[in-house]
């Protein structure tokens, strides 16, 4: 095991591949859209990175979507450091969870002035479950959620070279 993947333990457990479901709402809490994701997080042997997602996007409609998320530690060693053309932000394991089960990140959109979000992960104990909630802010003040269940497909994501859900309906 990386010294990397020994620092960030927890984050090592959700190395593989996740097929799941984003959900949208407004701060009210309306649905505003959903789409199938299929999410491959890796931990490179070599390279630039020593943390690298990702991930593919699919709706109802057709449109699809592929973003990358590479990472690597941060300058303290306590977090995993995004920058992208995407995002800028950060990845930490939530020390007071005993249970070692929680992940928090905050990070902003690049492309959007004032907006910001906090997500927090949990992985079930067996490590084949787990969902994530986004809290969206702009300009300090939330104004959606994003609710994301997944499942993990496969531990082995050097055997994956792409989205399973292709034709796949959204659920009624």
């Amino acid at each position: 095991m990386s010294e990397f993947k020994k620092r960030f333990a927890l984050l090592a457990r959700h190395e593989g591949v996740w097929d799941g479901w984003y959900r949208y709402y407004e701060a009210a809490g309306e649905k505003i859209d959903e789409h199938r994701s299929r999410l491959v997080c890796r931990f490179p042997d070599s390279g630039r990175f020593a943390y690298d997602q990702t991930n593919h996007y699919s709706w109802a409609d057709g449109r699809r979507d592929v973003r990358g998320f590479p990472a690597n530690a941060g300058p303290t060693g306590d977090r995993i450091v995004f920058e992208s053309d995407l995002i800028e932000g950060w990845a930490a394991d939530v020390a007071l969870d005993t249970a070692a089960r929680t992940t928090m990140l905050h990070w902003v959109r690049r492309n959007e002035p004032g907006v910001y979000l906090y997500e927090m992960i949990q992985i079930s104990d067996c490590g084949r479950y787990r969902s994530r909630v986004w809290h969206w802010f702009r300009d300090g003040r939330l104004y959606q959620r994003t609710l994301i269940d997944e499942e993990k497909v496969s531990s082995q994501w050097r055997d994956i070279t792409g989205p399973s859900f292709a034709g796949e309906p959204l659920p009624a």
